[in-house]
């Protein structure tokens, strides 16, 4: 193990999971990254690789053939992972977040129909919220749901579906007036779908389409896409719980664990730029040796440490706080915002000490320059963070006047 980002506590079950996964990352992820990034091509093997570890259900409960892990099992994992290329992590991450809302909201009978098959691998989730026309501002979704007989009809546009080909399984998020008169504020008036599909793109169920991959600058390999539901037909049974108007919540239950994923995310990316920095500092000789020796680039060095340790601790933090049950917006808010500030600085601290060779794509740092700036804006960008943050704080320390 690497002399940073250490963790106190770990039970040795957990211990040995994450050396497994360790391992993994070393042996099959980290030597084929690059190329398969620069391919923008979708690691299969790597992900069949996850699937044996038993990755997919690592925190779904045994009775559902799961690990029954906890969060902060789960993040580690996340951080090792991240190291290696943080496309991956985002693959299992959103199925994740599915399997999670599912565990915590749904009926007995969509935790027996799913959680199995999810914990195995089969069936691979993805969830969605946003949309074309909005990006923080949930409120404003226009997609929507109606009632017909046993049946809903779906219609709308979501954007920014990590796994959208790939999954088969999606938690759509929409608005559904039923049972929510006019009037009522928009929050309590959004239900959760959980929509079954097959994988691909195209029309991949009757009134369902995915039109294909959106080009991005980086966290390339893993599909993002939209989603167009023309005429959906969901039946009844799949709403998230069995009861409408509880969508945004159970979706930010599931938006807060997956901050804590996204710091998890920064804090792996952040350590694998400062052990490239670090490595090519002491290779790179200048004025007669290595630039490790020059107090410039050692007070680089020192400063991403510490970036990479601080970082590594918010996340744990978080993590610990949601699994014992408390409320942990403020502490994932901080970690997430923290994680990913911190990421985007060490890693460009990495690609400056890397000098001209930084820009070539020979280099693994390149991949990570261009993977950083994801994080900004993932599960929420930094103002959002800090508004949660603010209103959190004040409701913390109410002036009493």
């Amino acid at each position: 193990m690497a002399r940073l980002a250490q963790t106190a506590g770990l039970t040795d079950i957990q211990q040995e999971i994450l050396s497994t996964v360790r391992d993994f990352v070393d042996k099959e992820i980290i030597p084929v990254a690059t190329e398969l990034e620069h391919r923008d091509e979708y690691p299969q093997q790597i992900v069949d690789g996850l699937k044996e570890l038993g990755l997919f259900g690592l925190m779904i409960p045994e009775e559902y053939g799961g690990l029954g892990e906890s969060l902060l099992t789960y993040a580690l994992c996340v951080e090792e992972i991240a190291r290696g290329w943080m496309s991956v992590s985002g693959i299992i991450n959103t199925h994740f977040i599915v399997a999670y809302m599912l565990k915590q909201h749904g009926t007995d009978e969509q935790k027996e129909y799913f959680l199995p098959r999810m914990a195995a691998g089969e069936i691979r989730g993805a969830f969605s919220m946003s949309e074309p026309a909005l990006g923080s501002d949930v409120s404003a979704i226009t997609s929507k749901a109606v009632k017909d007989g046993e049946e809903y009809v779906l219609n709308g546009q979501k954007m920014w579906l990590t796994n959208g080909g790939t999954s088969t399984l999606v938690a759509v998020l929409v608005k559904s007036d039923e049972g929510h008169p006019q009037g009522t504020a928009p929050h309590k008036s959004m239900t959760t779908f959980l929509v079954e599909k097959e994988p691909g793109f195209g029309e991949v169920r009757p009134g369902l389409t995915i039109p294909g991959k959106i080009d991005k600058m980086g966290y390339k390999g893993v599909d993002t896409t939209e989603l167009i539901m023309d005429g959906l037909r969901i039946p009844a049974n799949r709403v998230l719980g069995g009861v409408t108007g509880r969508g945004f919540y159970q979706m930010m239950d599931g938006v807060e664990v997956g901050r804590v994923n996204v710091a998890a995310r920064g804090c792996g990316v952040a350590q694998r730029a400062f052990e490239l920095g670090v490595s090519y500092a002491q290779q790179r000789h200048t004025f007669g040796k290595p630039i490790a020796q020059h107090q410039a680039i050692q007070f680089k060095l020192a400063e991403m440490a510490t970036k990479v340790e601080a970082a590594h601790a918010m996340m744990v933090n978080a993590a610990r706080k949601k699994d014992s049950g408390e409320r942990n917006d403020l502490e994932a808010g901080m970690a997430k915002y923290l994680a990913s500030e911190y990421c985007k600085e060490v890693v460009e601290d990495a690609f400056r000490i890397h000098g001209g060779y930084g820009f070539s794509k020979e280099y693994e740092i390149e991949r990570l320059y261009r993977e950083a700036p994801m994080l900004l804006i993932g599960e929420g960008t930094a103002e959002i963070q800090k508004m949660i943050i603010g209103r959190r704080l004040l409701e913390e320390y109410r002036f009493q006047g």
